[in-house]
């Protein structure tokens, strides 16, 4: 799915300037620091010219599990719901997207399906990248290119450690 189709479908209207540049704010603190370098001020205001800052309102499906995707999201105010839909009527609540969080990223660096579905339960505030975006980030600035990737892989190694971290628990209560 093309942000652009799913945009349309969710109602997502773009940001203001003042929600931008509250938006960009808001990635500066929470996204600081990193071995591969910080997103201090300029970098921010590079990678700005790179994503879609749009506002989506509550109960909205973003992103759909099992479509394939080229799009991420950075929730930058608000929250979202991420869910695991079973084949039968239950859903797992995986977790709750909070500012700062990454929707997304793995099918948009590796091309294959949504693994979950993730529904805003608040109005949001969320910045978009899209492939197409990314490859020119890469081609265009290869260095802020390299920060934003090394901040994804950190993203993606805490998340599964966190979720390694998990299934130990639960294969010991077996």
């Amino acid at each position: 799915m093309h942000w652009a189709a799913r945009a349309g479908q969710v109602g997502a209207e773009p940001a203001s300037a003042a929600d931008t540049a509250a938006g960009l704010a808001a990635l500066q603190t929470l996204w600081a620091g990193g071995r591969a370098g910080a997103f201090d001020a300029a970098a921010l205001q590079r990678l700005s010219g790179y994503l879609q800052f749009v506002r989506v309102r509550a109960a909205q499906r973003l992103i759909l599990q099992d479509e394939p995707g080229d799009f991420m999201l950075v929730v930058l105010d608000g929250s979202v719901a991420v869910e695991h839909i079973t084949g039968g009527p239950r859903v797992a609540r995986l977790a709750e997207a909070r500012p700062g969080d990454v929707l997304g990223e793995m099918a948009l660096l590796d091309a294959g399906p949504r693994a979950s579905d993730c529904t805003t339960r608040t109005d949001c505030l969320l910045a978009v990248l899209e492939t197409e975006a990314l490859l020119r980030l890469m081609r265009e600035d290869p260095q802020l290119a390299l920060v934003l990737l090394a901040a994804l892989a950190r993203r993606l190694s805490l998340r599964l450690r966190q979720v390694s971290t998990r299934l130990s628990a639960l294969l010991t209560d077996v």
